[in-house]
């Protein structure tokens, strides 16, 4: 059974919704008291990962994860088709130079795994380079980590039955027009492809381990997306510098 089979995208049956939203906010302002050490310290950093399919909410999952934190604190790159420049170079040289400063959190809206997910599904890329690059992420992640930016990867788990519902909304609703894109319905043909690939790189890129988030719901999203973000500033200690230290 892979990965995703074991994971509900509704999210824990036993979860109450109104229980849920509050403790979320506790959660939330909790993670701001963090992100503010984080900052001060300047010793450490967060590289914040999300994908999934088109409407899983990655957008949404930002704005509501940082609404209560300074937005000279956190970045967010979103990665689409490499233009001609960045496509003449290795598919990671567009990657580094987005990446954390110490101190900061950096959102990715999609990341480095569209080079592999994208041409594992179109066959742009034979099946020697495609294991290459399982290969070069790892490295990338893993010297990512060794100096000093701890990563969290989260898989937003969107079915099939609710990505449909939700991009249907950005045609019948006039203020998500603009959301809208034929391209994506194009995509949607080849859903079983695309999981595919994504269980394949939960097990061959999992040196830093995935997340998997029930995102059916926004509630949920949100609250698995705090607890997993809130456990790692807890790890990581960040601490306000003593006058003599700065």
């Amino acid at each position: 059974m892979g990965e995703l089979a074991k994971n509900n995208p509704k999210g824990n049956p036993d979860w109450n919704k109104i229980t849920i939203k509050e403790d979320t906010v506790f959660l939330l302002e909790e993670i701001y008291g963090y992100i503010n050490k984080l900052y001060a310290e300047k010793k450490q950093s967060i590289l914040l990962i999300f994908q999934g399919m088109d409407a899983s909410g990655k957008d949404g999952l930002t704005r509501h994860l940082f609404k209560m934190v300074s937005p000279a604190w956190v970045n967010v790159h979103s990665f689409k088709k490499p233009t001609e420049h960045e496509f003449s170079h290795d598919f990671l040289w567009r990657i580094h130079p987005k990446t954390p400063a110490k101190g900061m959190i950096t959102v990715f809206n999609r990341s480095h795994y569209e080079d592999v997910l994208v041409p594992s599904v179109y066959g742009s890329l034979d099946d020697a380079t495609i294991e290459q690059r399982y290969e070069q992420i790892n490295q990338f992640e893993k010297h990512l980590e060794e100096n000093g930016t701890r990563i969290i990867k989260c898989y937003l788990n969107v079915s099939f039955e609710k990505q449909g519902v939700k991009l249907q909304e950005r045609i019948d609703t006039p203020s998500k027009n603009w959301k809208h894109s034929d391209g994506d319905w194009e995509t949607r043909k080849h859903w079983n492809e695309f999981m595919e690939v994504y269980e394949t790189l939960f097990v061959k890129c999992n040196d830093v381990p995935w997340h998997i988030i029930p995102s059916d719901k926004n509630w949920t999203k949100l609250y698995a997306v705090a607890q997993i973000l809130l456990k790692t500033l807890k790890e990581m200690n960040p601490q306000f510098p003593r006058l003599e230290e700065r």
